[in-house]
């Protein structure tokens, strides 16, 4: 069975989508981080599994389910801290991000019996979602992050690789006030985030 992995930050002001700010504050950015956050953990939590660990920057809050191992990101890039990530797994493992509160439990239970690796391509041109049968943290060190290109690099990466690649369906991350109202319209009933971003639309105006 698939280790599960996410990588996410402490939801503090100041510190997690400050692309959302403006028009939202820094405290009102961290709450709706905060509520993607949940909705990807609970998320994670309902799909078969392993092992689901939090791979976090900074400390864990009551914000956390049980069944999740709590480590450490490590020092350096975004490649760095992915690779380590997958370094940690000792069998096929899945990693998303805490930017996409939309997932379902349907589109994180992969089978590797007929293939190496998953990708999960986001609008931005980055990546949601990874998966590696095999996990080698040397896929992913050197790969240029946060850019446009950045998925078609890893991708390719993978292909070059000799890996067999299936593709997950193409999602919108949250980064802009933009992406947050168009998740929030595809989100599950009972999204924490949908009701957070509606909460603060009445509350302030927006």
């Amino acid at each position: 069975m698939t280790t599960l992995l996410v990588i996410a930050k402490e939801p503090r002001p100041g510190r997690v989508k400050t692309r959302l700010t403006p028009p939202f504050t820094p405290r009102e950015a961290a709450l709706l981080a905060e509520a993607s956050l949940v909705d990807t953990l609970r998320t994670v939590a309902a799909t078969p599994a392993r092992r689901r660990v939090l791979v976090l920057d900074g400390a864990a809050g009551d914000w956390l389910p049980a069944g999740f191992d709590v480590v450490p990101q490590c020092a350096g890039g975004l490649d760095e801290r992915l690779a380590a990530a997958f370094a940690g797994c000792a069998g096929p493992a899945l990693l998303i991000g805490m930017d996409t509160p939309q997932v379902t439990p349907a589109l994180l239970t992969v089978d590797f019996a007929d293939c190496d690796a998953y990708f999960g391509p986001a609008e931005d041109g980055g990546f949601w979602a990874l998966g590696l049968a095999a996990p080698d943290p040397e896929l992913l060190r050197g790969v240029p992050m946060s850019t446009p290109t950045t998925g078609a690099v890893q991708r390719e990466r993978l292909v070059a690789a000799g890996l067999r690649v299936r593709d997950l369906p193409r999602l919108r991350d949250v980064d802009t006030a933009t992406d947050a109202e168009a998740v929030a319209a595809l989100a599950p009933p009972g999204s924490r985030f949908a009701a957070e971003l509606g909460r603060l639309r009445t509350a302030t105006g927006r």
